[in-house]
């Protein structure tokens, strides 16, 4: 069985769009663990009229707003599955995006973690397109070289328990890549190039739309990324657009006396 863990804040508008998702898998052989980072909207009643249905094997646990990083440190140990796979709320998946993943878990051994790809509720996928179908390893830095967007990641649970996501006072994000990029050197992750089974949008509100602001009030979770990304990096350029983001993070925290 595979865990489909969501962290929520305040996404009461879109979270019956993944539940309808959920409802119509072709493979019900799944959880739904969803953890409520402490929301003030309807999203907790919501919640309860989704496990009143039946209609999806369902949890919830709620924590005091802490960001969605600690949220998904909650789920992992919460998950009753071999393998997490984690669907933000205000996201969906394809029919078939259990099913899909269900048939590469059984027949693929000895892999960290495999990989799909995301695409717009229109259709079109995210990211660079014309890689061929045929399933290829790469490192979590090096996918987002070539994918050039974000994909959607299925993990062995006892990878992400090994490498959960550091939880900073005051802080409520650290970017999910510094993860990946750990669980990636601890083993192969395979990849599924043409394979979508995410949908999602941008919104207004979301963590890509406000990067900077979230930088701002984040310094030290993406200190901690860029830092360590630099050594990552294979083009001199990246490397150096790491270093500028360092510098920012430590202006940042120069001008606040450490605090966020």
């Amino acid at each position: 069985m595979i865990t489909i863990l969501t962290p929520v804040f305040n996404r009461a508008h879109t979270l019956r769009r993944l539940f309808q998702s959920l409802e119509t898998q072709t493979d019900s052989n799944f959880e739904w663990l969803v953890v409520d980072d402490g929301s003030t909207d309807d999203t907790p009643s919501l919640l309860l009229e989704f496990a009143c249905s039946g209609s999806v094997r369902m949890r919830s646990v709620r924590q005091q707003n802490s960001g969605k990083h600690a949220a998904i440190n909650i789920g992992v140990r919460e998950a009753r599955s071999e393998w997490i796979f984690i669907v933000d709320s205000d996201d969906a998946l394809t029919p078939d995006a259990v099913w899909a993943v269900s048939q590469v878990v059984k027949a693929e051994e000895g892999y960290t973690g495999f990989c799909f790809r995301k695409a717009f509720f229109n259709g079109g996928m995210i990211g660079y397109s014309n890689l061929g179908s045929e399933s290829r390893s790469f490192h979590p830095t090096e996918a987002g070289r070539i994918f050039r967007g974000d994909l959607a990641y299925i993990f062995m649970r006892e990878a992400m328990l090994r490498h959960p996501f550091p939880v900073i006072p005051g802080e409520t994000f650290v970017p999910e890549l510094y993860i990946w990029n750990r669980i990636g050197d601890e083993g192969d992750i395979l990849f599924f190039p043409d394979k979508i089974i995410y949908l999602c949008e941008y919104l207004h509100d979301g963590y890509t739309a406000n990067f900077i602001a979230n930088l701002r009030r984040n310094p030290q979770g993406f200190l901690l990324f860029y830092a360590t990304q630099i050594h990552r990096e294979s083009r001199w350029l990246n490397k150096a657009k790491c270093l500028v983001r360092c510098l920012q993070c430590l202006g940042r925290l120069a001008a606040t006396g450490g605090r966020a």
